[in-house]
């Protein structure tokens, strides 16, 4: 089978084509990616040279461009995303066209090309803050608080529409916070291990008690592989690692792994909390 991977050089997208390309060897996958600032083709430099794999560089939002990638294929799996919600706030032009108008152009070119799974890579971040206790389940209502989750939870529910209104085989996966090798380090561990190593100040915001779930990338990985082999359209598929933290209990650790001494001593500096 012939699989279109959208932003596939991104940090989860390349993990997943490795990943996959390595353990079927019955497939042929087709990278699209638009090469922005979080995606580097040298992610899929292990793999390139395979003659399974192809590399289309363009934007999803570019109908004619999905079209001849999508063609002949039997199954897509969309990464493709803008993703991070500090520059959502700043500008969320650019979530808007690809994280909405990009899905929707991906779903009307595999209802046209007749395409038998599309999988859409969501966010738990839609579903809002979760509170003290408790757990997000696929029926959680969706409260996005940010662009970057609001536009997530709009495309969410056009691939839902497109399942209904035409019959579209899409199913949905929505992960907690995904780290390991790759990520781009505007992300909190990649950012905090390379200011930890660099003798640079460790911004978390607030207190830094927000308790996230962390799950690697290559668990994460095979989550998506077993979901898009065997998920059922309309369905929607919560990932996570059971391994839930808060941000400044993540910052410590690493600071401890990396050898780095946390002198307790802090300051406040527009919303941050500054470990020196």
């Amino acid at each position: 089978m012939r699989v279109l991977v959208t932003g596939g050089c991104g940090f989860i997208g390349s993990n997943f084509v490795r990943c996959y390309i390595e353990e079927r060897r019955d497939i042929e996958i087709v990278v699209l990616d638009k090469l922005t600032y979080a995606g580097n083709l040298e992610n899929l430099a292990s793999v390139l040279s395979d003659p399974r794999l192809t590399f289309v560089r363009g934007d999803i939002a570019d109908r004619d461009v999905v079209i001849e990638a999508m063609r002949g294929a039997g199954g897509v799996i969309n990464f493709a995303a803008e993703s991070h919600v500090d520059r959502s706030i700043l500008d969320a032009s650019p979530f808007v066209r690809t994280n909405i108008a990009g899905t929707q152009v991906l779903l009307d070119a595999a209802r046209e090309l007749g395409v038998g799974r599309f999988l859409q890579i969501s966010t738990d971040e839609v579903y809002g803050s979760l509170g003290p206790v408790g757990k997000f389940t696929e029926q959680t209502p969706l409260a996005p608080n940010s662009p970057y989750s609001a536009s997530k939870a709009a495309a969410d529910l056009f691939v839902r529409a497109y399942v209904h209104t035409h019959g579209l085989p899409a199913f949905i996966v929505r992960s907690s916070n995904a780290y390991g090798p790759f990520q781009f380090p505007e992300k909190l561990i990649p950012l905090m291990i390379t200011n930890a190593f660099a003798g640079e100040p460790l911004p978390v915001y607030g207190d830094g008690q927000q308790v996230r779930d962390w799950i690697h990338v290559i668990d994460l990985c095979s989550a998506i592989r077993s979901v898009f082999e065997s998920g059922q359209p309309g369905e929607i598929y919560n990932v996570g690692g059971g391994n839930e933290v808060p941000n400044l209990e993540v910052v410590k650790r690493i600071l401890a792994a990396a050898g780095v001494s946390d002198s307790g001593s802090s300051a406040e500096s527009v919303g941050h909390f500054w470990l020196r």
